[in-house]
């Protein structure tokens, strides 16, 4: 079996482990290191419900080679918590019931947060385009573009709050 040293920063911490050379990025996460959040899906980078953050972009871990990522920084779902909270879009995915199985769900809010990290405000087609790699069997889109859209609201209020305390500092 041919081993090589992989170091790579994941939700925030160092990483540094030994791997097989033909790993999966979605095989080392929820098989070595546990972050079983990362679903395997279709193998195929058809489902999106292995989707990662690899340097801020929406991947299909599935379909990236875990060598690949050295140097990168990887945000899988349990990375977005925050001192205890779960981030703004898992709280509104859950207030607009836009949650069914939850199979599909990390992969969801992982390209939504990749696209609100570059777009305050978007459209519903920017969003429908931002999930365009993610498929649900369980529900219609309408509650998850909701869900997306209130979110980015509540960022923008919430961005705009932390900017006006900082005021007169």
């Amino acid at each position: 079996m041919n081993e090589r040293r992989l170091k790579f920063t994941l939700n925030g911490a160092p990483v540094c482990v030994d791997i097989s050379t033909d790993t999966l990025l979605v095989d080392l996460l929820r098989d070595k290191l546990g972050f079983t959040g990362t679903k395997v899906g279709c193998r195929e980078g058809q489902c999106g419900a292995c989707t990662v953050l690899m340097n801020g972009k929406a991947v299909n871990s599935c379909l990236v080679l875990a060598l690949s990522v050295e140097g990168s920084k990887i945000t899988t779902i349990e990375g977005l918590e925050d001192n205890g909270e779960i981030h703004p879009l898992q709280k509104t995915f859950i207030e607009k019931g836009a949650v069914q199985c939850g199979f599909c769900t990390p992969g969801m809010i992982l390209s939504a947060k990749a696209l609100l990290d570059g777009e305050s405000d978007p459209s519903e087609e920017q969003v429908k385009v931002a999930l365009s790699g993610n498929l649900c069997r369980c529900t219609g889109y309408s509650k998850i573009i909701e869900a997306v859209q209130d979110a980015a609201r509540q960022m923008k209020i919430e961005g705009g709050k932390e900017d006006a305390s900082k005021i007169g500092r």
